[in-house]
């Protein structure tokens, strides 16, 4: 069965969940700047409201608000996660990323479904591309029978699902699937999207850091399916 196609569990109440939940909003509620995430919202397309935490206030607050707690399982990461998306502000968002990245070698394949959640939920590239590269990412590399809903996302209408699974080996380096990697950019070369495209040339460039011959070869054989975009990314590190 397609672990994609699992339904996303409800985030349950209770347990670690709660405890994390009610430090994390007293905190972070306590430190907002109003006029601070008025310009953070207008700087995000007004993809949600925020806060106005900074990063360094922010993790600094998230830090003591996990201070303390024991390890979480793979529930407790799901309940968190969940419960964070419910939560309109964005900064919640950004802790529960923070959250599954620090945790996800605890976790199994199971969690994929939920991700994908979070991906297709309240999406923009900055929770979409943390997400794809150190959480799905990390889960496809311990469980590679997961390669197969890689195969089904890159396929996916939602463009920021595509963009997912082209950014999930981003940080592979020498373990990346090259067939995949290319196949892949072929799959979406001619994509309408600008963040699709985008994509494209971003995790060639970065592929290009272990194997820049490989993506040069690649770039001339495929330049007249590319998107312009998608060349320059993909050779800004390495030449024309």
């Amino acid at each position: 069965m397609s672990v994609t196609g699992a339904a996303v569990p409800e985030a349950p109440a209770g347990g670690l969940a709660d405890t994390v939940l009610e430090r994390l909003t007293t905190a972070y509620a306590g430190a907002a700047d109003p006029e601070r995430a008025a310009a953070m919202r207008a700087y995000m397309k007004d993809v949600a409201p925020f806060l106005g935490l900074t990063t360094p206030v922010r993790r600094a607050l998230s830090r003591t608000v996990v201070a303390g707690l024991p390890r979480p399982g793979e529930a407790d990461c799901t309940a968190v996660a969940l419960r964070c998306w419910e939560l309109p502000e964005r900064e919640y968002h950004y802790f529960a990323v923070d959250y599954l990245r620090r945790h996800v070698g605890r976790c199994s394949s199971g969690l994929l479904p939920v991700t994908r959640h979070l991906i297709s939920t309240t999406s923009w590239w900055d929770t979409v591309d943390l997400l794809a590269a150190h959480v799905v990412g990390p889960l496809v590399a311990a469980d590679p029978a997961l390669t197969a809903e890689m195969d089904a996302w890159i396929a996916d209408d939602d463009p920021w699902i595509a963009r997912a699974a082209l950014l999930h080996q981003l940080r592979y380096k020498e373990r990346t699937d090259t067939g995949r990697l290319f196949a892949y950019c072929v799959r979406q070369s001619g994509h309408p999207d600008f963040f699709v495209r985008k994509a494209i040339g971003w995790c060639l460039r970065e592929y290009a850091r272990t194997d820049p011959d490989a993506v040069g070869d690649f770039v001339a054989r495929e330049r007249g399916r590319l998107a312009p975009l998608s060349v320059r990314e993909a050779l800004k590190n390495i030449g024309p």
